[in-house]
């Protein structure tokens, strides 16, 4: 954890924000705050919120509750780091906060669905990690949509612009993931060859955690 008698990333966090940050000393737990945060809907427009306006605001999106989860960690000792999920034309991409221990890696991930979520550190690497996400990536028409990953970037890149405490909007994390090289998951002869979700699994995609106040009919996409 940082000392904070020492000018550190965290010294623009309020009193109360800290005692949060403390309590979150696990991932499991950070991965549980964020399952309380009613998802950021995007209702007044589109949004990228730095860790801090997520305390303050008591919302997140996936990119927002990744980079939240990345500053938690950071404050217990962890590098922050985020991993880019890339879907095909069909569905939207993903952004997870990852994390090592005992030489696995684990991911944090915030989510209005039921599928790609916390992954427990069993992981042996990244690739590892994201193919745990394959089967589960895909919307209404069970088309398995994920394509292509980041390797772990630490944002720590990003504190000459205090990406944590900003209370302006982070675009340009979200703008540097699409800069960067992504590792291709499938072959061609891969892609044609897949199965669709059975129609119980598509289901089962229907759950949410939290209403969608933007949708009166049913259009489900991973985030």
């Amino acid at each position: 954890m940082f000392n904070l008698r020492k000018k550190s990333p965290f010294s623009n966090f309020s009193k109360e924000e800290i005692t949060i940050l403390k309590a979150l000393n696990t991932p499991s737990k950070i991965q549980t705050f964020l399952n309380s945060l009613p998802t950021n809907f995007e209702t007044s427009g589109d949004t990228c919120l730095s860790p801090k306006s997520v305390l303050e605001k008591g919302t997140a999106h996936c990119m927002e509750g990744a980079m939240f989860a990345a500053a938690a960690l950071r404050f217990h000792g962890h590098k922050p780091l985020i991993v880019d999920l890339v879907a095909n034309k069909h569905d939207e991409d993903h952004v997870i906060a990852v994390f090592k221990k005992h030489g696995h890696w684990g991911c944090i991930s915030k989510t209005n669905h039921h599928v790609l979520r916390y992954r427990d550190p069993i992981y042996k690497s990244i690739r590892e990690l994201i193919m745990s996400c394959f089967h589960e990536y895909y919307p209404d028409s069970g088309k398995k949509v994920l394509r292509f990953y980041s390797m772990p970037v630490n944002l720590s890149r990003f504190d000459s612009k205090n990406w944590m405490t900003s209370k302006e909007h982070v675009w340009y994390i979200p703008e540097y993931l699409t800069e960067i090289p992504h590792k291709r998951i499938l072959s061609h002869s891969q892609i044609k060859s897949l199965r669709e979700a059975d129609e119980i699994e598509k289901k089962a995609g229907d759950l949410l955690e939290y209403p969608d106040p933007r949708k009166k009919v049913k259009n489900k996409n991973i985030l």
